[in-house]
């Protein structure tokens, strides 16, 4: 089974030796967002002006889908109007990224470590277990961003994503961001799915600048 935007996501950003996750918190808005637009491709979401709707619960197949797939429409369904796309991602990130990063490990990906942090406190990190995915991963994104190939559809959402939370290091660590952010301003604006698709693309980036912002200025107040 292929894998999904979100475990693409987190297959960038966890450090394929030490199995740390690098740019954590703004890889955690970019996975929350990349299981959205998976739900989204699937018909099974819909996000409009910036509000996030479940239009069909049948299930998708794919174990870490489906369930965000019900929490959402459980979550939902106990307010009064559809909730804000910014109130889910605040809400999910970081459970999320928990959900992502045991997937993939389920799939043989990556494998679970346990360490101590000063010989205390224990953490777990996800060093890479099988890097073919990933170098197919980065071999399709470099062939759209660099050499100008035309993106799939999720292709596209995930550079969309990716570009949103500011992510280039991650996807492209051996080339400035000033190179990469003209074709990817381009590829997020481009005819590569229908309107409701990048619609709600839109509004998800929106979306991780507001809360990333929030959480940037929380920080250093």
């Amino acid at each position: 089974m292929a894998v999904t935007l979100a475990e693409e996501i987190m297959l960038l950003s966890l450090d394929d030796v030490s199995g740390a996750a690098r740019e954590r918190q703004s890889a955690a808005w970019a996975v929350a967002g990349g299981i959205l637009l998976d739900l989204v491709l699937a018909e099974r979401v819909t996000v409009e002006e910036g509000r996030l709707r479940v239009t069909d619960g049948t299930p998708t197949e794919e174990p870490l889908l489906d369930e965000r797939l019900r929490r959402i429409a459980e979550w939902a369904g106990r307010r009064r109007r559809d909730p804000k796309v910014t109130e889910w991602l605040t809400k999910d990130q970081a459970k999320a990224v928990g959900a992502t990063t045991e997937s993939l490990r389920a799939r043989g990906l990556v494998r679970a470590e346990q360490h101590r942090v000063l010989g205390l406190f224990p953490v777990t990190r996800y060093p890479e277990a099988d890097g073919t995915t990933e170098r197919e991963l980065r071999s399709r994104l470099r062939a759209v961003v660099l050499d100008g190939a035309e993106p799939d559809a999720r292709t596209a959402g995930l550079l969309a994503l990716v570009h949103g939370a500011k992510l280039h290091r991650l996807a492209f660590p051996d080339v400035p961001r000033k190179e990469v952010a003209p074709r990817l301003d381009e590829i997020a604006a481009g005819q590569w799915a229908a309107e409701g698709v990048r619609q709600a693309v839109r509004d998800m980036q929106a979306a991780m600048v507001a809360v990333m912002t929030v959480t940037v200025l929380t920080a250093t107040t």
